[in-house]
C-alpha cells in the first residue's frame, strides 16, 4: 500500500512538473513576443514627434514591442535600412520612389502626418514672389531629401528649375541658422527651425509653405522582409501610432511636455511649431491609401524624373500596404 501511494505521489509531481514546464515554456514564448524589436529611423521633425510619444510613454512596450529610435539624416536613412541596422523608417512619401529605385525596398505603412506650414522658403526683402529667386543663392539640403524635393516643387508649379537658382547645400537646422545669420538670399527648413525664422522678422520673411503648396507628407514604411516576418509587430506599430494620437486629443498637455522634451522645447512651444502641421488618424489614413498616395506618388515621379533623379520608376503598388491602417 505505501508503494502504491509512493508510486501515485510520484507520478502526479512528475505531471506537475511536466505541466510547470510547459507553462513556462509558454511564458517565455509570450515574453520573447512581447519583445520584438524593431529600430526605426528618424529625425527631429515635428511629424515624427508621435513615435517618440509612444516611445516615452510606453505605448510601444504595451503592445509587445521593443522599439529603438534612431536619428538618421534623411539621405542615409535607406544606407541603414540597406545595412540591417534600421527595419523601419519615416520620411516624405516621394523618398519611397528613389529608395525602392536604388534597390533598397520599404514599403509605406500608415501616414504620419501632413505639412501645413509647416516647411517652406524664407527669404530677404525685396523678394516678394518665387519669380523673384531666379538667379539668387538658397540655402537648401541636399538631393534625396524633403526640403530639396518642396524648392525643386514650388519652382515647378512657377515655371522654373534648380538649374534657374543657385544652391548652397545646407541642412533644415544649418540653413535656418545660416539665414539668420545674414548668409545667402533665402533658406529652406522645417521646423522647428522655421519657427526660428517666423521670429526674427528682422532677418526676412516666409515666402511660401505647404499651405500653398500642400505637397509634403510623411509615412512610416518596414521593409517587406521584416513585415512579412513579423505582421503582428507591423500592425502594433500602426495601432501604436494611433494609440498616441489618441493620447495628444485626451491629454495635450503632457503629451506635448514629453514631445518637446525629446527637442529640448518646453510643451508650450512644441505645440506651436505642431500647429503648423496635421497628424493623421485611421480615418485619414484610409482616405490616403485608398488614391491620395497613388496620385501624388505619380506626380512626384514625373517631377523627380525630370529632375534626373529618379531613373526608373518602381512598381507603385508595391511601395505601399494599406491593410494596416484598415484592419484594427
Amino acid at each position: 500500500m505505501s508503494n502504491m501511494i509512493s508510486r501515485t505521489v510520484l507520478k502526479r509531481s512528475l505531471s506537475m512538473l511536466g505541466l510547470a514546464v510547459t507553462l513556462g515554456c509558454g511564458a517565455i514564448n509570450t515574453a520573447m513576443a512581447a519583445e520584438t524589436p524593431v529600430a526605426i529611423g528618424i529625425s527631429g521633425w515635428t511629424g515624427f514627434a508621435p513615435l517618440t510619444l509612444a516611445d516615452k510613454a510606453g505605448i510601444f512596450k504595451k503592445n509587445g514591442l521593443d522599439v529603438t529610435l534612431k536619428m538618421v539624416p534623411q539621405q542615409s536613412r535607406h544606407l541603414a535600412i540597406a545595412s540591417g541596422s534600421l527595419q523601419c523608417a519615416a520620411t516624405t512619401v516621394e523618398t519611397y520612389l528613389t529608395w525602392n529605385a536604388s534597390g533598397v525596398p520599404i514599403k509605406q505603412i500608415v501616414q504620419l502626418d501632413k505639412s501645413y506650414g509647416a516647411d517652406g522658403i524664407a527669404v530677404r526683402g525685396g523678394i516678394n514672389k518665387v519669380a523673384d529667386l531666379k538667379g539668387k543663392t538658397i540655402s537648401v539640403d541636399a538631393p534625396g531629401t524633403s526640403s530639396y524635393f518642396l524648392l525643386a516643387w514650388i519652382l515647378d508649379k512657377n515655371g522654373m528649375t534648380m538649374k534657374d537658382v543657385k544652391l548652397a547645400t545646407l541642412g533644415p537646422d544649418a540653413a535656418a541658422h545660416a539665414f539668420i545669420a545674414g548668409q545667402n538670399d533665402a533658406a529652406v527648413t522645417y521646423e522647428p527651425y522655421l519657427s526660428t525664422i517666423r521670429q526674427s522678422p528682422d532677418k526676412g520673411k516666409i515666402l511660401s509653405t505647404t499651405l500653398d503648396y500642400p505637397m509634403v507628407m510623411d509615412t512610416l514604411g518596414c521593409t517587406p522582409s521584416w513585415l512579412d516576418k513579423n505582421p503582428k509587430a507591423a500592425q502594433a506599430l500602426v495601432n501604436s501610432y494611433f494609440e498616441a494620437l489618441d493620447m495628444i486629443k485626451k491629454d495635450p498637455d503632457k503629451a506635448n511636455e514629453i514631445m518637446g522634451a525629446a527637442v529640448k522645447e518646453t510643451g508650450k512651444q512644441f505645440a506651436e511649431e505642431s500647429s503648423y502641421l496635421r497628424w493623421q488618424d485611421r480615418d485619414a489614413n484610409k482616405k490616403f491609401f485608398s488614391g491620395e498616395i497613388v496620385t501624388f506618388t505619380n506626380e512626384a515621379a514625373r517631377l523627380l524624373t525630370e529632375m534626373k533623379i529618379l531613373h526608373k520608376t518602381p512598381d507603385i503598388n508595391t511601395l505601399y500596404d494599406a491593410k494596416y491602417v484598415t484592419q484594427p
